[in-house]
């Protein structure tokens, strides 16, 4: 087997493993579902009825919500490498003969597939309440995609905080920190022109908004604009520093 099958092989094998995690424990996924549906609950029936949108509420609050579930759930990824890293795992990765990046990508593919889980679950509980997908299913399936990528994206934030801090409890606190202001000074819940205009040149170009805007305007069948290549730019340059950042702190661990 060349180095390239063994590396896919690799990467397989832990996201099996992490994905068994989650069936011998599946209050981590129910949890990682409560939030969100909170979220999406209280800001419908309590918010909503205050927030003018141009549209009913729930359709414009679902794609941010599906955006803000994955940004939420990709800050997992570093406290499960802090988890491992506190119980000796990667040591023990480290002794066996597997690729090392199998360890990164494993734990952020599987990250993926369980924000891709929630996105529907969290859709199913739109679709209740009286969202509807009226502008193709394609359109619906190329939001999800794009959010799935933002979510990747953002994994590997969480991963290189996670390898940085090496303890669950900081990986926790170190990694919603600074999550939340973002995920608020963003168009997920009100629409940006509402806020200041010094706060509104903000959150204008965040990733957070390109991403926000380009899933809504895909769910709702308006114009995109440049909004997608704005956030494709966001997320690429997020990957390319990133990505050899976590790689370079897991390789000084191990």
């Amino acid at each position: 087997m060349n180095n390239f099958s063994q590396t896919i092989s690799d990467i397989w094998v832990m996201i099996n493993r992490n994905l068994i995690k989650y069936r011998r424990v599946p209050q981590l996924l129910v949890f990682s579902t409560i939030q969100p549906v909170m979220f999406l609950l209280l800001f419908t029936y309590v918010f909503g009825g205050a927030i003018k949108t141009g549209v009913d509420y729930i359709s414009f609050l679902l794609p941010g919500i599906l955006v803000q579930t994955v940004l939420f759930g990709s800050m997992q990824t570093g406290v499960g490498l802090a988890e491992d890293l506190s119980k000796g795992m990667i040591d023990r990765f480290r002794s066996l003969p597997m690729a090392r990046s199998a360890v990164l990508a494993g734990r952020t593919i599987t990250d993926v597939i369980r924000n891709i889980f929630v996105v529907i679950l969290m859709t199913v509980v739109g679709l209740v309440i009286g969202f509807r997908i009226d502008h193709g299913i394609f359109n619906y399936l190329g939001a999800v995609a794009l959010i799935s990528l933002f979510g990747f994206a953002f994994t590997w934030i969480s991963a290189t905080i996670g390898l940085a801090v090496k303890n669950i409890e900081t990986a926790q606190v170190a990694g919603f920190i600074w999550v939340f202001p973002l995920a608020f000074a963003s168009s997920i819940f009100v629409p940006v022109e509402s806020m200041s205009n010094g706060l509104q040149i903000f959150a204008k170009h965040t990733p957070i908004t390109y991403t926000v805007d380009t899933v809504r305007a895909l769910i709702l069948g308006t114009p995109v604009g440049n909004n997608a290549w704005f956030s494709l730019i966001w997320i690429l340059g997020i990957l390319v520093v990133f990505m050899p950042l976590a790689v370079s702190r897991y390789r000084k661990i191990t």
